[in-house]
């Protein structure tokens, strides 16, 4: 299976203006090869491929001189990003979606490019990079397995390496015990052994903070050098939420996985949820799309299983008998009038969770 290590690099002053100048390059490409297939298909009803616009790169070298300071194998890489954006607005109009035709990108929002096979080597604790220079590289973990791809990537002035590996499943011992999970936000997850994590609510504690910063930005000029001061402080608050709410969903994810064998969660329609206004802050806080996608990712590596199962009704049937019992959202507890069963309103769903996966 492919895993992904993320590394803090530390570049000295000229080894940054470097980085940024290979990003400004790749997105000059990247919009010279969006025109050129939008001119194609508009004037000669023709689509380019990706090989022959790879193979247009040595001409553009010869006609800017800058393109010969990056590294051949990421600009063709620049040709394959473009190719996926194109292939992903197709499937998008076969499947009656909205299309999204793809867009031009700006250099300050084009924030990694890519070596794809080669172009990168260790020396101790420095990353050597082609066209750039050895760069301070923290590596707080062993980079495990066969490494396929490295992605330089650009966060609020912050420079990350990820590496892209090719790892072998390490299975964890059998335990045959299973769970059901019902998420939600007056608890974080609730499990059908009746245990439970609390929410964390990070995007609340920390929503005083945020909008002063909001504050502060709001009143600065456009295009000055104190606005773009004030956007990387509200980026960097923003940052701290995200990585805090990563973080518990890890620890909770790993406890699972650990303790579990098949964990049933339900097969949320995230998207349509936050269409309602008064629970789409809260919903976003907990993050449950990510906290799922990071379950299932470490129960791969771990030989685990995790089931997705249809959540219509899992609230309303009684996990003892069957019975269809509605209730409001406001009410937290089940009372079923047949089997007189008395539980929590989320351990009965999550009970019909894991009934249903199984």
């Amino acid at each position: 299976m492919l895993k992904t290590y993320k590394y803090r690099l530390y570049p000295n002053k000229e080894q940054s203006q470097k980085l940024h100048q290979t990003c400004f390059l790749c997105s000059l490409v990247y919009n010279q090869f969006l025109e050129e297939r939008r001119d194609a298909w508009e004037i000669g009803k023709r689509s380019l491929t990706t090989y022959e616009q790879i193979n247009s790169l040595p001409y553009k070298k010869e006609e800017d001189n800058q393109l010969k300071e990056v590294f051949s194998q990421v600009l063709q890489d620049v040709g394959c990003r473009v190719d996926k954006t194109f292939k992903a607005f197709f499937r998008r109009v076969k499947t009656s979606e909205k299309p999204g035709y793809p867009r031009f990108k700006p250099a300050r929002r084009y924030d990694s490019f890519t070596y794809p096979q080669a172009g990168f080597a260790f020396n101790d604790n420095k990353l050597v990079l082609s066209k750039i220079g050895e760069v301070k590289i923290k590596l707080h973990r062993p980079l495990d397995g066969e490494v396929k791809t490295l992605t330089i990537h650009r966060q609020n002035g912050k420079w990350y390496a990820c590496f892209s590996v090719e790892v072998e499943i390490k299975k964890l011992p059998t335990i045959n015990k299973a769970c059901g999970i019902d998420v939600g936000l007056e608890k974080f997850a609730t499990l059908s052994t009746g245990e439970t994590f609390e929410n964390p609510r990070k995007l609340r504690k920390a929503e005083k903070k945020l909008k002063k910063h909001q504050r502060q930005l709001s009143k600065k000029k456009k295009g000055s050098t104190r606005r773009k001061k004030a956007v990387w402080k509200l980026a960097r608050c923003h940052e701290k939420v995200a990585n805090q709410r990563r973080d518990t969903h890890h620890k909770v994810a790993r406890k699972l996985i650990n303790q579990y064998d098949t964990i049933a969660v339900e097969d949320l329609q995230i998207k349509n949820m936050v269409k309602n206004h008064h629970l789409a802050k809260s919903i976003g806080d907990a993050g449950w799309g990510n906290f799922v996608l990071i379950l299932t990712s470490k129960a791969e590596s771990a030989g685990r299983k995790v089931i997705k199962v249809n959540p219509k009704g899992t609230s309303q049937i009684c996990s003892e008998c069957g019975t269809e019992v509605k209730k409001k959202l406001s009410q937290r507890w089940h009372n079923c009038p047949t089997c007189k069963l008395s539980i929590d309103r989320d351990i009965n769903a999550a009970i019909n969770i894991l009934k249903r996966a199984i």
